[in-house]
């Protein structure tokens, strides 16, 4: 999949959080991010919560051959985003970077928290891709894998970065990117996900499902008329 070269100004960064919203429903995305919805549940409370303890106590530590960020502020002028990543760990590697007051050389490894049952949806994994090729991008080098971190059964599943995974997160961002800049909110299109989205009264996807029933319905009732 290819996309244009483009680095965006700060002034048009978008939240690298969306990119999640936006591969699990375009419109959901748009909701939050172009129109400025926001509604509450307990899915989304749950996980807030699950962030905040992640990020309570001291933004680093080290352990050993190992060092700690959390809350880390990242960006990337060639996606156009800026977010912080939940906990980046730094294992020491002859393949990884410098990092001031350790000596020695540290790998990036970008760890995501989510509250979900250990059963990754893709949404998540671009948004951790999309974390790694910040960290790329500010500290010049290759990041191969990082980890997406369950609460529910409170275990790690790693992600490899691979080229496809990487050129979907590019073509997502140009996407968002693209209708930010027009303010459009794609249609929506219902799904069973719809009936646990916190925006779904807002969004009101179960209305356009009729609509288009209705619609259909018309449709096939003029074709009739028309049959011979």
């Amino acid at each position: 999949m290819n996309t244009t070269l483009v680095e965006y100004s700060e002034d048009d960064y978008l939240l690298l959080s969306g990119i999640q919203h936006f591969t699990f429903c375009p419109r959901q995305w748009a909701l939050i991010h172009v129109e400025n919805i926001w509604e509450e549940s307990f899915l989304t409370a749950s996980g807030r919560v699950l962030h905040n303890r992640v990020h309570d106590g001291n933004s680093f530590e080290k352990r050993g051959d190992l060092v700690i960020f959390r809350a880390l502020k990242i960006s990337s002028r060639a996606l156009g985003i800026s977010g912080e990543c939940d906990v980046v760990e730094f294992h020491k590697s002859d393949d990884g970077v410098k990092l001031n007051k350790y000596d020695g050389k540290w790998l990036p490894y970008p760890i995501e928290y989510k509250r979900g049952d250990g059963l990754s949806i893709y949404a998540d994994e671009m948004q951790l891709c999309a974390q790694a090729i910040c960290l790329e991008e500010m500290l010049c080098c290759h990041i191969p894998a990082g980890a997406l971190y369950y609460g529910q059964p409170k275990r790690r599943k790693e992600i490899v970065f691979t080229q496809e995974l990487r050129d979907r997160v590019a073509a997502a961002m140009s996407e968002m990117h693209m209708y930010f800049a027009r303010r459009y909110t794609p249609k929506a299109v219902y799904t069973k996900s719809c009936d646990a989205c916190s925006l779904k009264d807002a969004c009101l996807p179960a209305v356009f499902k009729k609509s288009k029933a209705v619609q259909e319905y018309i449709i096939s009732g003029l074709d009739d008329e028309e049959t011979p």
